[in-house]
């Protein structure tokens, strides 16, 4: 089975470092900064390639400053009908 790949985006400017987002964040995938944004705060940042799109972090977040982007499930399709064969041929897909 093909693992989810996720992706967050945070606005660092309004983040007020509660910290909430690492707590819940299952896969570890945040941390929060040592730097700090433009309000005084450390801010979360996401330090793993390893995330699902869960959401956890931005169902807690209070400042609403996190989106998460889930890469979609590739639909099938269908590339090519063969029909009455009668001698040998060559497909190459992509």
């Amino acid at each position: 089975m093909a693992k989810i790949k996720g992706h967050i985006s945070i606005n660092i400017d309004n983040c007020k470092g509660c910290e909430l987002c690492v707590a819940e964040c299952p896969q570890q995938s945040l941390k929060m900064s040592e730097n700090i944004n433009t309000k005084g705060y450390h801010y979360a940042v996401l330090v793993e390639d390893n995330c699902t799109g869960c959401t956890n972090c931005a169902l807690v977040c209070p400042e609403a400053i996190i989106t998460v982007y889930r890469q979609g499930k590739k639909k099938k399709e269908q590339v090519a009908v063969i029909k009455n064969v009668t001698e040998n041929i060559t497909v190459n897909v992509g």
